[in-house]
Parts: structure tokens; C-alpha cells; sequence
């Protein structure tokens, strides 16, 4: 029996990096080799078994990863070994309402690789040939990590259908709001505004993408910043990713803030999953006859993606802040959870 380690989560806020079985190939699938694999916001909610029962211990998370083919199944015809690629997680069903509408992101059963079974947090890992994205060799393995977060990004532009030209407030600068930014700067190059409550997370994005404009929610009224930027026209894209958000006296919460700030006729597209209710006041989008809209993982935005880290219209490395070797997973995870503002996205090093 080959082996391998993986960090296991043994028990809900404890990683033990430890060997365990390497996983075998069935006929339609290649083994890969983990380069890199990047710590999510989901992995800290089932970090903490927020997850739970959905995932069950032991487990390997990661649903963030890119490596390298060691070895592919006979039945697998365009890959072979030695090439970079990144995975898509996600796992539908294809038969629910929403997959026979080719609405893969709502499947009612959708599982993803990392979540529902285990994931990336390991040296190897078996994945079927449809699941993979060939990725050029002039783009760094490290990048490979990163398909996952940022294809989050595309996919929710897509879903507020972004246009050239557009303005855009994104509310909320953590992983996936730095995600959305990337992703919107390949689509306008309007005004881009971004709010947040950490001078930190703001101030990354500033620093890598200095245009854009950033409202620190705690110290001014976000809403009427973004009246003044805008010459009281309003956005004509607001995103809501912060989820789990802070009450703050006199401020919106951040799905009501988004509605206040979009012009008529704008779009706000939620993202944050946040357990909290938000309360809105509906007239406010009802007397702009805007859109509200959701937008969850990604639906094939993988490949382009791939195209502008090829380009180099991305800036991945903007986003990571630590690559750690994953025996120190733990460590990562508690980083994670005391100094938010000082650590945006870890990466584990495994090759």
C-alpha cells in the first residue's frame, strides 16, 4: 500500500499532518501532485465544524489546488503526465431542475471536492479527467492555487453581467472581494470602489490596484462616500461580500448599503454567506427598480481564468500574504482566525 501525508482534520480545530492511504485511479482519472493548495473561507468554517454534519472527521479539506500529473487511467485521453493544471471542485448532479437548465452553481445536491469528500490538503490526490484545466507552463505553480478563488470572481461578474465602462462598489475586501476586484478590473476601467472595516485588507488593494477608491465602513459613512465619488449618480454594480459582518451605529448592514449605493436600474450581486440576517428595506430597491442577484462558486469561468493569468492581466501574488509548509497547517488556520487583518490568502506549500 503507497502512502502519502495529508493534513487530516482530526477533530474539529485540530490538523494533524500524518500519513495516510494514497488515493488509487480509476479508469477516467489522473493522479495528481498537490504543487500548492490554498486555505478558503469554507475551510475555516469547517475548520471550526460550522460544516457539520456536511463533513465528517476525519477529513482532508482543500478545494483551492494545482499540481502536477504523476499518472492518468487508461481511459484518459487529453492529459498526460508531467502537465500543471488546476481542478474545479464543484460536483453536480446534472439531473436536478437547475442542472437540466444547465444552472450547474445551484445544483440542489451540489458537492464540491474538499467539502463533501476529501480534498487538496494532501500530496495526492485522484481526480476525473473532466474535473481538470490544463494551465501553460509559463504560469507559476503557485498561481495553479489560486484558479479556484479567482474563477469566484469571473462568475460573479458574469452573473451581474459587468460591461465595459461600468462602475462598480465592492463591499467587502477579503478573499473573494479581492477576487471580484481582479476579475473586474479585466472588464472596466471605471471607477472601482471598496469598502471594508479593515484598514489593512483595504490597503492591499490600494496597494496593488492604486485607482480604486477605499472606505474604511468604521470611520465615514460608506453610502455617502460613494454619493460623492460618483456625483450622486451611484454604481451601476454593487457586490456584497462580506457575509459575517459587523453592526456598526448609523451604518447599513452591507446588503442594505449596496442597494443604497447602486444608481437606477443598477445590480447588486450577493456573495457573502453569512448566517446572520440582513435586514433590508425593500422599497429602496423597489423605487430603483434594481436587480438583486446571488452568485455562488464558479460555472466553467475556470478557463478564462486561466487565459488572463496566461496574459498577465491578474495579479494573484496581490492576494497571497503567507506560503506555508503544510505541516504547519495549524498554525495557518489560528493565524487565520486571530489576525484577519494581517493574513488574507495562505497558501501550503507541497512540492
Amino acid at each position: 500500500m503507497k502512502t502519502m501525508h495529508a493534513a487530516v482534520l482530526e477533530k474539529y480545530g485540530r490538523f494533524e499532518w500524518k500519513k495516510v492511504k494514497q488515493p488509487e485511479i480509476a479508469e477516467n482519472e489522473v493522479l495528481v501532485k498537490v504543487a500548492y493548495a490554498g486555505i478558503c473561507g469554507s475551510d475555516q468554517h469547517i475548520f471550526k465544524g460550522e460544516f457539520h454534519p456536511r463533513t465528517t472527521l476525519p477529513f482532508v479539506p482543500g478545494h483551492e489546488f494545482g499540481g502536477f500529473i504523476t499518472e492518468t487511467g487508461p481511459a484518459v485521453r487529453n492529459f498526460r503526465a508531467g502537465e500543471l493544471v488546476a481542478v474545479d471542485p464543484i460536483i453536480w448532479c446534472g439531473k436536478c431542475p437547475a442542472c437540466l437548465r444547465h444552472h450547474y452553481p445551484a445544483c440542489t445536491t451540489l458537492k464540491i471536492l474538499g467539502v463533501d469528500m476529501n480534498g487538496g490538503f494532501g500530496e495526492y490526490i485522484n481526480v476525473p479527467e473532466h474535473m481538470l484545466y490544463r494551465i501553460d507552463t509559463s504560469v507559476p505553480p503557485h498561481h495553479a492555487a489560486m484558479v479556484e478563488i479567482l474563477s469566484i470572481g469571473f462568475h460573479a461578474c458574469s452573473r451581474a453581467k459587468v460591461k465595459a465602462d461600468d462602475t462598480v462598489l465592492i463591499w467587502g475586501a477579503g478573499k473573494v472581494g479581492q477576487s471580484i476586484l481582479q476579475a473586474v478590473r479585466t472588464k472596466t476601467t471605471n471607477k472601482v470602489i471598496m469598502v471594508d472595516i479593515i484598514d489593512k485588507r483595504l490597503n492591499l488593494a490600494k496597494k496593488h490596484f492604486p485607482d480604486i477608491y477605499t472606505i474604511n465602513a468604521g470611520d465615514q459613512d460608506p453610502v455617502k462616500r460613494i454619493n460623492e465619488i460618483t456625483g450622486g449618480d451611484g454604481v451601476d454594480v454593487a457586490f456584497e461580500a462580506v457575509g459575517h459582518y459587523t453592526e456598526i451605529p448609523g451604518r447599513p448592514n452591507p446588503v442594505r448599503g449596496c442597494i443604497q449605493s447602486i444608481r437606477g436600474a443598477g445590480t447588486v450581486c450577493v456573495l457573502g454567506l453569512g448566517d446572520e440576517p440582513a435586514p433590508v428595506l425593500m422599497k429602496e430597491l423597489i423605487w430603483k427598480e434594481g436587480t438583486l442577484i446571488a452568485s455562488r462558486v464558479s460555472h466553467g469561468e475556470f478557463a478564462e481564468t486561466i487565459e488572463n493569468l496566461g496574459k498577465g492581466t491578474l495579479k494573484p501574488d496581490a492576494m497571497i500574504t503567507d506560503i506555508l509548509d503544510p505541516a504547519k497547517i495549524q498554525a495557518g488556520f489560528e493565524m487565520l482566525e486571530k489576525e484577519p487583518g494581517d493574513h488574507l490568502k495562505i497558501l501550503l506549500k507541497l512540492i
